[in-house]
């Protein structure tokens, strides 16, 4: 993957001091000659649109797109600081509407909210000032000794970061909120980003390398030693790839900070690489210099794989598609520019400007679909069926034949969408995860089955931390459906999609310290990646309610040969892909375990208990276990315990054989088995067993829920009360709920 550059000179008379992107195809850059020029992608050809004050030297420029924000109202203004302290704020016409003296001095950074509620502005008089959109003075952030070279917002807008010296300050706009800073570069630090998706931040400094830092100022990467000063960073806008510039070169890196490609550019007048920007697809780059060039980027040789196809993007309209076996080579050609596109499942889907295309595998000359009207494509994601889309617009389910299957849609998603990306959604084989932005604690999820109503019925997952992640499965068959997801905190949960009523017990806890995690294509194994480490989840989903289960199913391997900064990047079948510093490894999960999953999913119960007797592998019985009990395969979960040596086990499983077969004491039994204490309590209460459920509860020592039961239908009332008694003498205390000091008393 590289940078195709066109590089456009005698323009800019003076530096390129900044430039901006107004739209996919259209930018606006400012030099120290005074004009503002316009530029189309398509020739490359600039119209000097505007003619700035003689004493107006511009230092940044940043444009407010509401449609590109996901902002209904609104109409579109650009920023432009200058060396004397002022700011002018311009229409779509870049006619003059606001003219405002912030600072005393130079203004190093003018800059938009992402969520277009304001502006901020930092100078080398050590002030950062955040301002109202029509241009009042809000407050002023941080008053510093030094000047400020470079600042930015945070993704949600709820605080700023800015370098100054050697260092990065975070500072939180809330009030009372402390200043957060950290030694960043031996020199001074020239500038800074905050990307939107992963929410790290990078810089570039003075000492001639970049960072890549987390929020709380841990260091992620840090480069080799450069020729020159990093002069510019900035993060794509889908979150996955980073742009520096330098003198007379320019990098793409990886979103962890490993370079993709290194270029130096083929002049030797360019001089150092200012304002780099990335345009809102995220496909280009533009850069303004210290000598006045402009430089164009285009992402090409982009490569994705899957199987035995190998996609690559020859130039801004072509794919080249590669069959490993056969050794077959086609060239796609594309009547417009490509913005997005994906592989798997056996089909290619690529979106370009106004289109989205549909290609088999099979058939790569014709397509099998075009769905027209889909502009500005941020995620495509793949599935077995059906294939998504999310556009500034809504989100779109489509078949491959491309039909329109699904449009979901909750409350507030609109103003939402900008705000997606692939971790905050995520398609599985029945259903659709999204993780609401407003609320970062809950998961709507949407069944994929057909039905108009479908697609405004959403059941929600309540947490009670941020989320950072989810991610559906996307095999089995429609009982056995499930959604992980990752916490703030780093931990793994894991819950059953159709049991999902809001409630804590429902959900459980399979992991902690994961950083990235993904379901396999064909069976219902996981995999988790950590700091040094990666663990397999053979069982999560049947396994998850029993944490001695879930740890006899877990297998975790050292990834200290892979390197540093891995990134989990694809499980297809039994392989799993890791990539670091741009290197590829693959490894695969126990093939005995993708044998049993894909031998149950199909119903085919003695084949699978029939590989487990010839493996003899502990953790395929547990697997076994768990699964065959889920489906009321008593017999094969009653050996496969006894072959992984679990003998409490087996003597409540034969305990539940003993009941009346299909009736509820034995359903609840059951569930009390895979750890669903609620659901079994709901079983007897249904069928008016109201004793059997009074006695599982006095089992599971749930007193108080025991005794609303008994004083409610009027049952087992002295049972509750003598059995409360047992267990406080058993104690050695004193009764201390005021319910059974009451009915003691009486």
């Amino acid at each position: 993957m590289k940078f195709k550059t066109f590089i456009k000179q005698n323009v800019h008379k003076g530096t390129v001091t900044c430039l901006g992107w107004s739209g996919n195809d259209e930018i606006y850059s400012v030099c120290d000659q005074h004009q503002v020029y316009k530029w189309a992608i398509k020739n490359h050809e600039p119209v000097e649109v505007a003619k700035l004050p003689e004493d107006f030297f511009p230092t940044d420029l940043h444009w407010f797109v509401a449609r590109q924000l996901g902002i209904s109202s609104g109409s579109d203004s650009l920023l432009i600081t200058s060396s004397d302290g002022r700011f002018v704020i311009l229409n779509k016409n870049v006619r003059v509407e606001r003219n405002i003296t912030a600072h005393t001095g130079v203004i190093t950074t003018g800059r938009w909210s992402p969520d277009g509620a304001g502006l901020l502005t930092a100078g080398e008089d050590g002030l950062l000032k955040v301002w109202s959109r029509s241009g009042l003075l809000r407050s002023t952030v941080v008053q510093n000794d030094e000047a400020i070279r470079s600042a930015r917002w945070s993704p949600n807008s709820s605080s700023v970061a800015f370098c100054y010296a050697g260092f990065i300050a975070i500072k939180p706009l809330a009030a009372n909120s402390k200043l957060m800073k950290w030694r960043a570069h031996e020199g001074l630090v020239l500038t800074i980003c905050w990307s939107n998706n992963t929410h790290n931040i990078g810089s570039g400094g003075e000492d001639c390398r970049y960072k890549i830092w987390e929020p709380n100022g841990t260091l992620i990467y840090c480069s080799p030693a450069d020729d020159y000063s990093i002069t510019s960073i900035d993060f794509c806008p889908k979150g996955q790839l980073l742009a520096v510039g330098s003198f007379n070169t320019i990098k793409l890196c990886n979103f962890m900070g490993w370079p993709h490609s290194y270029e130096k550019l083929p002049s030797t007048f360019i001089g150092s690489l200012f304002s780099l920007s990335w345009s809102f697809d995220g496909t280009q780059v533009v850069a303004g210099s210290s000598s006045g060039c402009v430089l164009f980027g285009n992402i090409v040789e982009q490569e994705l794989t899957s199987q035995n196809l190998r996609a690559k993007t020859m130039s801004r309209k072509t794919i080249q598609l590669q069959d490993i076996v056969t050794r077959t080579t086609d060239l796609i050609d594309f009547p417009e520019r490509i913005i997005n596109w994906n592989l798997g499942f056996g089909h290619l889907v690529v979106a370009t400007t106004s289109q989205v295309h549909v290609y088999n595998e099979k058939y790569i000359n014709t397509p099998l679909a075009v769905v027209d009207g889909r502009n500005d494509v941020r995620i495509i994601i793949l599935g077995k069926k059906y294939f998504l889309i999310v556009d500034n617009i809504s989100i779109w389910i489509y078949t491959y034949t491309g039909r329109l299957h699904l449009n979901p849609k909750y409350s507030g998603m609109q103003v939402q969408l900008i705000h997606l990306n692939s971790k905050s959604i995520s398609l599985g084989l029945q259903y659709i995860g999204v993780r609401n932005y407003s609320d970062k604690t809950m998961i709507h999820m949407f069944d994929l089955m057909p039905g108009a109503s479908r697609q405004s019925e959403a059941t929600s997952i309540q947490h009670k931390l941020n989320l950072t992640e989810i991610c559906v499965c996307r095999a089995g068959n429609q009982n056995d459906q499930y959604v992980v997801f990752i916490d703030e905190h780093r931990d793994l949960f894991c819950a059953t999609i159709k049991r999902i009523q809001n409630q804590d017990d429902e959900i459980y806890k399979i992991g902690t310290q994961v950083q990235a995690c993904m379901w396999g294509s064909e069976s219902n194994i996981l995999v988790g990646l950590h700091d040094a480490s990666y663990s397999i989840w053979y069982c999560a989903g049947e396994a998850c309610s029993d944490p001695t289960q879930i740890a006899l199913t877990t297998v975790t391997y050292d990834t200290s040969e892979f390197g540093k900064n891995i990134t989990l990047d694809n499980f297809e079948k039994s392989i799993i892909t890791f990539k670091s510093s741009g290197a590829i490894y693959s490894v695969q999960v126990d093939m005995y375990c993708d044998a049993v999953h894909r031998l149950l999913a199909d119903g085919m119960w003695m084949q699978a208990l029939n590989v487990c007797r010839k493996a003899k592998n502990k953790t395929l019985w547990v697997t076994l276990a768990a699964i065959s009990l889920k489906n009321d395969q008593l017999e094969i979960a009653e050996e496969a315990y006894c072959a992984s040596l679990q003998v409490d086990k087996v003597e409540y499983l034969q305990h539940i054989k003993e009941l009346p077969a299909s009736s509820p004491e034995q359903l609840a039994e059951k569930c009390v088995m895979m750890g669903r204490l609620t659901e079994a309590e709901t079983i007897l209460t249904n069928n008016k067993k109201y004793a059997e459920a009074v006695e599982l509860l006095l089992r599971l020592h749930n007193y108080d829920r025991a005794l609303e039961i008994a004083e409610q239908h009027q049952t087992g009332l002295e049972l509750v009360l003598s059995e409360r008694k047992r267990y406080i003498e058993a104690l050695g205390g004193n009764e201390f709920s005021p319910k059974f000091l009451r009915l003691n008393n009486q």
